[in-house]
């Protein structure tokens, strides 16, 4: 006979689903899928693995820096800013990527944008750790005020 005309979507039997995960055993496989996230965008994607090389050093230096505790968040802040844009921008290519690697307009405008975005990140770390790290510069280097 074929198949029915009707494509609505209460025309379809819903396949049987799983039940949801709920509390802590939903909490750890979260958990296990941002890892799984973390992990691949590390082994996949270079830009991440050296923004995360920048975080290591840079996150130990916020927390040994003589600056308000607020400043302190903004520094680190930032610099997990670049690594969570990063991760996106990795999903948004993976994305365009697994659609079609032919070259489209649209796949070409999606991944200048995530990379645009990854700039702006960078550029916000800059600015902030440059802001707040200025005084501390010229007080190291002029000790006694002169």
């Amino acid at each position: 006979m074929g198949r029915p005309t009707n494509s609505s979507p209460s025309s379809h039997a819903a396949p049987d689903l799983p039940p949801k995960r709920t509390g802590l055993l939903r909490a750890l496989f979260a958990l296990k899928h941002s890892y799984d996230g973390l992990h691949m965008t590390f082994r996949s994607e270079s830009a991440f693995r050296q923004e995360t090389a920048l975080a290591v050093v840079l996150v130990p230096c916020a927390l040994l820096l003589p600056v308000t505790p607020i400043e302190r968040v903004m520094l680190i802040g930032t610099v997990l800013l670049v690594l969570l844009v990063e991760l996106l921008n990795s999903a948004v290519e993976a994305v365009v990527d697994r659609i079609s690697l032919d070259h489209h307009e649209l796949s070409g405008r999606a991944k200048d944008c995530g990379s645009a975005a990854v700039l702006i990140a960078l550029i916000i770390c800059a600015m902030t750790w440059a802001t707040v790290l200025w005084p501390v510069a010229k007080q190291w280097l002029h000790p006694h005020g002169g």
